[in-house]
């Protein structure tokens, strides 16, 4: 699996983070979620971080999902 790359994240003087990957805008944060956004990017793995919380973080189980007899 592929580590993800390419979030950069922006904080605002009121508090708003703004998540981009690849130069668009992929997410928007506000009040207790930014915040809490913002810890948790201070204590782990940024990218992995903005990945998750944009919901553009692969779990890497799609092609075993799509093999799957149930799902043919």
């Amino acid at each position: 699996m592929a580590t993800p790359s390419g979030f950069t994240c922006a904080q605002h003087g009121d508090g708003t983070v703004v998540i981009t990957h690849r130069g668009r805008a992929a997410a928007t944060l506000r009040g207790s979620r930014a915040r809490k956004f913002l810890t948790e990017v201070e204590s782990g793995d940024a990218q992995l971080v903005m990945a998750r919380w944009t919901g553009a973080y692969t779990y890497g189980n799609e092609r075993a999902a799509r093999n799957h007899p149930r799902n043919r």
